[in-house]
């Protein structure tokens, strides 16, 4: 398959067009976490399924040239993300979520974020239980000033 060309004027049109996006998707990422504290006769979930949506810039996906130089490496991300996974016990996985879109937001590259973290069995019957998290780029630029002013 051929690459696409695109010409200064298609460049124009992908940074200025409000309706063109490109995302990165991560699905089903079981996360080896240990998230909440469970007494003898309650349902301990097994399985931390991670799901992660990024919006980046067209740019990094219409390429004229088939180079990493040019997309996303989402790699070093994901080993982050493991990485924050298993670096302790986390009560909630809103702690756990909030850490991940903070690595997230960390890389400039990334303009919106979307994760849902899920859990499951919930009770013995099964089931699974979920928080997303949505950041437009306001956001997620505001998380980004955060981190860099916290460091």
């Amino acid at each position: 398959m051929g690459n696409i060309c695109r010409s200064p004027t298609t460049e124009a049109v992908f940074r200025k067009k409000q309706d063109s996006s490109a995302f990165i998707e991560l699905r089903d990422l079981q996360l080896h976490a240990d998230i909440g504290t469970y007494g003898p006769n309650e349902t301990k979930p097994d399985i931390h399924l991670l799901d992660l949506r990024l919006g980046i810039s067209v740019n990094q996906v219409v390429i004229s040239q088939d180079d990493m130089a040019n997309v996303f490496d989402y790699d070093p991300l994901v080993m982050e993300i493991e990485r924050i996974a298993v670096a302790g016990h986390y009560e909630t996985q809103e702690r756990l979520i909030t850490l991940i879109a903070t690595a997230c937001a960390a890389n400039p590259a990334i303009q919106r974020i979307e994760i849902t973290l899920k859990k499951s069995p919930v009770r013995l019957g099964g089931g699974s239980l979920g928080i997303q998290l949505s950041l437009d780029e306001i956001a997620t630029n505001a998380l980004r000033l955060d981190k860099t002013n916290a460091a």
